[in-house]
């Protein structure tokens, strides 16, 4: 009799379920995360940094040498110490209301005899404006109460940013007209290289002003509308390409008196020689941009880099890694 038994059948191999390790998935999602981070920080970011400051309170100060017209003795005084300070200062209420750049300006110039007063109301000569500009492209604004009401330009106070290697119209206060400044290379100042701009004022009529006949040569009238004149044999910006900051001025500015149709200058009320930032100012002045330019190079260059290149790396080893997780493993 034959036993009777089951046969022996191999079992069919059996699927494990295809799943992905929770850290491909973490990598993955992170490099998304920077790859979709990196355009944003470039596009959308950087243009929103790029906006001129509204809370400055920022002084700078020229020296040099030169002459000036001393009306105690009627006489022009040569070989003198001239000093200019200018002093910024934000409207910050006046700037988020206008959504505008709204600077307070106040500049003196001073001879070592108003200098040691310490009082602008005494100074040679104290002037204040009331600048408001695009906070992006640095264009004048005529709004909020701007003084002088025909500011015009492409610089002044700063340059827009991202300079380029063109010529720019400086606003000329004393001028009352905005000067074309060529690009003349590079100079560094205080170490740090920035773009160099120059120009020149030829003399042009800038006013009248009352004074006594004889001091312009006509004795014999007692008061005469004098003409006032105004010229600059060089002006020299040195500006911090990525955020326009000046970080060096200088200028020669001359202002003289004529009698009338004369068409020959009787007085020399100032006449400055090179007056450009002290090295204090330059430094201050570096320094603030040089801060300003990093941020404004992180924001726009190193961040937007290196999170592609991060975001890139992570989301190839995620996708990896998840493949990888995937494939079918056979059990017996």
């Amino acid at each position: 009799m034959r036993e009777s038994g089951t046969t022996g059948a191999r079992p069919a191999s059996v699927t494990a379920p295809a799943t992905a390790s929770p850290l491909s998935l973490v990598l993955l999602g992170l490099g998304v995360f920077l790859l979709v981070l990196a355009p944003m920080l470039a596009w959308y970011v950087e243009p929103r940094a790029k906006v001129t400051p509204v809370d400055v309170d920022v002084t700078t100060v020229f020296t040099g040498t030169g002459s000036y017209f001393d009306t105690e003795s009627l006489k022009t005084r040569k070989w003198q110490k001239i000093t200019i300070t200018r002093h910024v200062l934000g409207d910050v209420t006046a700037s988020e209301e206008s959504g505008r750049a709204v600077w307070d300006v106040s500049t003196t110039v001073d001879t070592p005899k108003t200098l040691a007063l310490k009082d602008p109301r005494k100074a040679f000569q104290w002037n204040t404006e009331r600048w408001v500009t695009d906070r992006r492209s640095n264009a004048p604004v005529h709004c909020c109460e701007e003084a002088p009401t025909r500011f015009d330009g492409d610089a002044y106070l700063k340059f827009p940013f991202d300079v380029q290697k063109k010529s720019y119209r400086w606003w000329d206060n004393t001028l009352g007209a905005a000067v074309p400044l060529r690009f003349a290379g590079t100079k560094k100042i205080q170490g740090y290289q920035g773009y160099r701009f120059t120009g020149t004022v030829g003399p042009t009529r800038a006013g009248s002003r009352q004074v006594p006949g004889r001091l312009v040569g006509r004795p014999q009238q007692g008061q005469i509308q004098a003409e006032e004149w105004y010229a600059n044999s060089g002006i020299e910006l040195v500006v911090e390409q990525r955020t326009g900051r000046i970080i060096n001025a200088s200028i020669s500015p001359r202002k003289t008196l004529r009698a009338p149709g004369t068409g020959r200058d009787a007085v020399t009320l100032l006449d400055g020689e090179h007056l450009q930032f002290t090295p204090a100012t330059q430094r201050d002045q570096v320094a603030l941009a040089k801060a300003d330019s990093d941020k404004l190079a992180l924001v726009g260059g190193t961040l937007p880099v290196g999170a592609a290149a991060a975001g890139g790396a992570l989301a190839l080893i995620g996708v990896g890694l998840v493949v990888r997780g995937r494939q079918p493993v056979g059990k017996p």
